[in-house]
């Protein structure tokens, strides 16, 4: 090898022992395994629980843990309520919807983890697991959860809007989005298959079953099955009065995680704008062909999608803290 070649090698291998393993590289699987043993176990009764008594608490979670780590990380910072010194990122608007069960899992959870060990547990764990959990009891895939991450130190309403698309974002503002977070094509495809449960209010797709050209000949989006859109005219007719008015993503199967999702969006029945133009744009369509006609693809691709997620922009060591409550930092100036 010639002399500048190795002192190019021995350079790059000087930099990597510098910087060491990355964050998401210090989770391990049995990070509680002598601290706090029985840490899945507590989580699981809990969300059990929970799940039984308010059966939408499992796609509130799902999308709660989508809305923490695609701001600045799986840290959760969107567990944080606002106080004197600080608007955090649960009250910003995109977010002000965020449900009330799925605060309340994960702050029942970190309670019955305090009785048995404090101190010990993240809340940005507690809420990985959790989500795995009541995935999995909606007939989801059951995937290994790595843990050590550890709580923000901060959290911006301000950050909120600039890494969370709205529904009627355009696909190419999607695909740029994952890909800034270093997400493919396909695994944004089957992270949107998480739309297989839940709700969405009326007024975050009501642009397309009223008025849908501003005035023009169409009373609603055409991509739309034309029955699927009169009855959900009927169902947000109040909707500006009430705008708690919701219907399920998913009108086949709204409770069941499976790839109804996929298949509804091939026949027009896509809830959100953004889901129904995966069918019909070249990058996304193929893969939603795919999961429509194979759930064990789905499963898979989600899993595997959902655990690179859940590493992302993780804190560990002295960038973040285990705080003592969900909602607060340990530090309340923070």
């Amino acid at each position: 090898m010639a002399p500048r070649l190795l002192q190019l090698f021995f350079s790059l291998c000087l930099l990597f022992l510098l910087r060491g393993p990355s964050a998401s590289a210090k989770l391990t699987l049995d990070y509680y395994k002598t601290s706090c043993p029985r840490v899945h176990e507590i989580i699981s009764d809990i969300v059990t629980t929970k799940q039984i008594n308010s059966p939408t608490t499992a796609a509130g979670t799902l999308r709660l843990f989508f809305h923490d780590c695609f701001v600045s990380g799986c840290d959760a910072s969107v567990l944080i309520s606002t106080n004197h010194f600080n608007v955090a990122e649960r009250d910003a608007d995109i977010n002000l919807s965020l449900p009330g069960d799925a605060f309340d899992v994960i702050i029942r959870s970190k309670t019955a983890l305090e009785l048995q060990c404090p101190g010990v547990v993240s809340c940005a764990d507690i809420l990985a697991i959790a989500t795995r959990d009541l995935v999995s009891m909606l007939g989801g895939p059951f995937y290994p959860v790595r843990l050590g991450r550890k709580d923000s130190l901060a959290s911006s309403a301000a950050s909120v809007e600039p890494n969370l698309a709205r529904p009627n974002a355009s696909i190419d503002k999607i695909i740029s989005l994952f890909a800034s977070k270093g997400f493919t094509v396909r695994e944004f495809v089957a992270l949107s298959g998480a739309h297989t449960v839940g709700f969405s209010h009326c007024q975050e797709y009501s642009d397309r079953i009223f008025n849908f050209n501003k005035g023009g000949h169409l009373a609603f989006d055409p991509t739309m099955n034309p029955k699927f859109a009169d009855a959900l005219q009927k169902a947000c007719a109040n909707y500006l009065k009430d705008p708690t008015i919701a219907t399920f993503n998913d009108i086949m199967t709204p409770g069941k995680f499976d790839n109804l999702y996929y298949q509804n969006l091939l026949k027009g029945l896509g809830l959100l704008a953004t889901d129904q133009k995966m069918a019909a744009d070249p990058r996304t369509a193929p893969f939603v062909r795919l999961y429509a006609a194979n759930e064990t693809a789905f499963f898979e691709d989600f899993s595997h999608a959902m655990q690179k997620l859940s590493h992302y922009g993780v804190k560990t060591g002295r960038k973040g803290e285990v705080r003592r409550r969900c909602d607060v930092f340990n530090n309340l100036s923070a």
